[in-house]
């Protein structure tokens, strides 16, 4: 897909219908967190006092009718899922002069990894715990013809800080509707997390799964599996590196679940499983063969690591992309 933009792209509506203001039922609070288009921001509505989370998605960085069709079409894509008890719920959009506001749900838990770090243990039972919630995530979107594209674990909040707080995927900006068979070739995504197929510019909803199985490792040993100090080494990592079982924590990590993982981060997309065949790994069941067994304090030293490195980084191919397959 290319994006040229279009000389001075005047934006009226973004949103096919006139809405009210957002400060006719909001009040905006601190901010939350930024991203390429838009910034996030907390607000409550005016008449009950619930919070929200409000992203705003300035016009001005608009550029080309792509970016104003990707707008709409993550919204459609939210009310599109809207129900699953770990997707986060849009409550509206609103739209002014100056930018598209979304009110979504609050979610105050923080990260996955941030969570496992601050709780500074955790068991092979709890991962395969997490990764079912995920990979449920992805099967209901597939499920409705909608494939992610983004699966990071930034990308997955908590609700709120108590133990048991429901886990929600959020950020549905790279997604897309799909249909059986239908072939993509624009390269979004995160580089850690980046299909194969991707990087090849001839891919389908199996480049979500494939993200999951990167999660699962990490969850696992704290590292990604394909690793390197550069974008493009990366790629070439995801292209043809070699899957690593042997160096710690691997050898005191079950069997079962280095089968799964085995069975994911297949770069052939046609024999890699799908969503639901994921779920009914024996390691990803509830009650499953996944062990009660504390993982090694290292493997929560490294992702911590890790996550503050990818902080720091915050490296995201969007569509600029480079000449990775010459």
């Amino acid at each position: 897909m290319k994006r040229l933009p279009s000389a001075g792209l005047q934006v009226d509506l973004v949103l096919k219908n006139k809405t009210d203001h957002l400060k006719e039922h909001y009040n905006l609070g601190r901010e939350l967190g930024h991203g390429q288009f838009g910034t996030t921001f907390l607000c409550v509505e005016k008449e009950t006092g619930k919070e929200y989370a409000c992203k705003s998605i300035a016009k001005r960085k608009l550029l080309t009718r792509d970016d104003i069709e990707d707008v709409r079409r993550e919204i459609q894509i939210m009310h599109h899922l809207a129900g699953h008890s770990n997707i986060i719920s849009i409550k509206g959009a609103y739209e002014d002069a100056v930018a598209v506001h979304l009110v979504m749900e609050l979610c105050t838990g923080g990260e996955l990894f941030d969570r496992i770090v601050k709780r500074g243990h955790y068991t092979e039972r709890k991962a395969a715990q997490l990764a079912r919630t995920i990979i449920g995530v992805v099967e209901a979107c597939h499920s409705l013809g909608v494939m992610h594209r983004d699966l990071k674990p930034e990308n997955f909040l908590f609700v709120n800080e108590q133990e048991e707080s429901p886990l929600k995927t959020i950020d549905f900006g790279l997604s897309v509707f799909f249909k059986p068979g239908e072939i993509f070739t624009d390269v979004v995504g995160s580089p850690y997390y980046v299909a194969p197929e991707v990087l090849r510019k001839c891919y389908g909803p199996e480049a979500d799964v494939w993200s999951v199985g990167v999660i699962i490792y990490i969850l696992l040993s704290g590292v990604p599996p394909f690793w390197a100090e550069s974008e493009q080494e990366i790629f070439q990592e995801v292209l043809h590196g070699d899957l690593n079982f042997s160096s710690d924590p691997w050898p005191h990590i079950s069997e079962s679940a280095k089968d799964l993982i085995r069975r994911i981060l297949v770069r052939d997309p046609k024999k890699r499983l799908t969503a639901h065949e994921v779920l009914c790994h024996p390691w990803i069941q509830v009650d499953g063969v996944a062990p009660d067994k504390t993982l090694d304090s290292a493997v929560i030293s490294r992702l911590k690591q890790f996550s503050a490195m990818n902080k720091l980084k915050k490296m995201a191919l969007r569509v600029s992309v480079f000449r990775i397959i010459s």
